[in-house]
């Protein structure tokens, strides 16, 4: 197989791996480039994009757990297995879509990543037939609402990250609703950086059950600093320029950017190596956006409660 490139996209279920595949597929696209999507999803029985190749065809989830007796994690790992035992159907499938951006679409079972390993021989499989692959993690922007989640995102992000053994983007998705859920604890670049955790520890010790897991807590968080890996790119699918600056990290891990002459080659690293990513730049937008502003609120309810006084005293005047 032809050396070709694209994004492996991962994360628990619920993060928005599909929605986020159908959306940077359609960007692609719109900016002139051949992409090919490949759901690996054997649960997933309706992709909202057309799939160049679907493990159903393969395998599906329901016939394993009939014919298995097993739950639906267990159908999972078996099909992730079974995939792993037939690379040469998903590599047949990828030859008959030549010169074409290539988009997984993983299931999101944290086991598939953080305790087995058929998904790293199967990224592995495929780097061997030539495909230049970075994997994309995506973690709901809601974790950070809640320290104690944050932290446990956190650490899954760097197991993962350490299992698939490929470059990686980080992506905190669905920010445009980020304080659907209440006002965030820290800014916005506190979670994304993934700054000194050790500040989350007071928010998540006030929790009622959590104080007598402080150390646990801050052991935890201490992994997460000292490894000094995980670091999230905010997107929401709605954001035309937040998946525009997650396009351009991608294709910076996975080598895309380079091009495939060597003109080209030198030129885009040329070109990549004097230009700056600025903080507004990775998440000045979305927190402009999405991001509700303390201050405007302040004076909006100061303005209010002047209105109320106001009109009370006008009633009061009243005989």
């Amino acid at each position: 197989m032809e050396t070709r490139f694209g994004q492996v996209v991962l994360g628990p279920p619920g993060s928005g791996k599909t929605t986020y595949c159908k959306a940077m597929a359609r960007m692609l696209q719109g900016l002139g480039r051949k992409v090919a999507v490949i759901n690996l999803d054997p649960a997933n029985d309706a992709v909202p994009y057309e799939a160049a190749a679907d493990i159903q065809e393969l395998v599906q989830v329901e016939e394993v757990m009939a014919m298995q007796g097993v739950g639906p994690n267990g159908a999972l790992v078996f099909c992730m297995e079974l995939l792993e035992a037939n690379m040469s159907w998903l590599i047949n499938k990828l030859k008959q879509f030549p010169k074409h951006y290539l988009i997984f679409d993983f299931p999101g079972q944290a086991e598939l990543y953080s305790h087995h390993t058929m998904v790293r021989s199967i990224l592995s499989a495929l780097e061997k037939e030539g495909a230049r692959l970075c994997a994309v993690y995506l973690v709901d922007s809601h974790y950070a609402n809640d320290p104690g989640k944050y932290i446990s995102a956190v650490m899954l992000t760097l197991n993962s990250m350490l299992m698939m053994e490929l470059p990686t983007v980080n992506i905190l998705s669905k920010v445009d609703a980020v304080e659907k859920y209440g006002s965030l604890d820290m800014g916005l670049d506190f979670y994304t950086e993934v700054m000194d955790l050790d500040y989350l520890l007071d928010y998540l010790g006030d929790a009622p059950g959590t104080r007598k897991y402080h150390k646990l807590n801050k052991a935890m968080a201490e992994v997460v600093t000292d490894y000094s890996l995980v670091s999230f790119l905010p997107v929401s699918v709605e954001s035309h320029s937040t998946l525009l600056s997650a396009m351009k990290a991608i294709d910076k891990a996975n080598g895309y950017i380079y091009g495939t002459g060597e003109e080209r080659n030198i030129q885009r690293l040329l070109s990549c190596a004097v230009g700056a990513e600025w903080e507004h730049e990775r998440i000045g937008v979305p927190r402009d956006t999405f991001m509700r502003d303390e201050e405007k609120e302040e004076e909006e309810n100061e303005d209010n409660f002047e209105s109320v006084l106001e009109m009370l005293a006008r009633q009061n005047q009243k005989p």
